[in-house]
């Protein structure tokens, strides 16, 4: 019988991954797609789809783990972020999200409660809140590839491609 894997490392290495895949995206976006509007919506661009990330992560970090001591890292202003400065950020909210998976590994597995914490849509064991914050990173990083294509800046088969590289990924997030 081959030996369980150690379920902390492999959640804290799927994490690690997903916030690599997601600031080589940022990093690999054209200047002339970055601040391009949404088709159909012309007041959200590019940048602001992908500065979204990190703003999500830091209002999940503030309501299920700053109660708990986890540090809430700086929103990005969401129009005017760099590709460079929304790919630090995403380093230090990649931290906090990390953090919170901690968290609830040593909770037995949940993410302790928290009094923020009011939408309650959300089971709080690390299983699903893993799951919750890479579909909705993969859901808009999904986005960003297709308004490449539907604005005629079709991204570069090594971006979209380098987007599954995932054993790649987990490489450079262990750097």
């Amino acid at each position: 019988m081959a030996p369980v894997p150690d379920l902390r490392t492999t959640l804290r290495s799927a994490w690690a991954t997903n916030n690599r895949v997601t600031i080589f995206l940022v990093e690999q976006v054209p200047s002339g797609l970055w601040r391009a509007p949404v088709p159909g919506v012309p007041h959200r661009t590019v940048c602001m789809i992908a500065a979204h990330l990190h703003n999500a992560r830091c209002s999940w970090i503030k309501t299920l783990g700053q109660e708990h001591g986890v540090p809430v890292p700086r929103r990005v202003d969401h129009r005017n972020v760099s590709r460079r400065e929304l790919a630090a950020a995403l380093r230090r909210s990649g931290r906090g999200i990390a953090a919170l998976l901690e968290l609830g590994m040593a909770a037995d597995g949940r993410v302790p409660p928290s009094r923020a914490y009011v939408w309650r849509n959300l089971p709080l064991d690390v299983g699903h809140v893993l799951t919750y914050f890479v579909a909705h990173e993969a859901h808009h990083r999904g986005q960003i590839v297709l308004l490449a294509r539907q604005l005629g800046q079709r991204l570069p088969v090594a971006t979209t491609g380098g987007i599954w590289q995932w054993s790649q990924r987990t490489r450079e997030a262990r750097v």
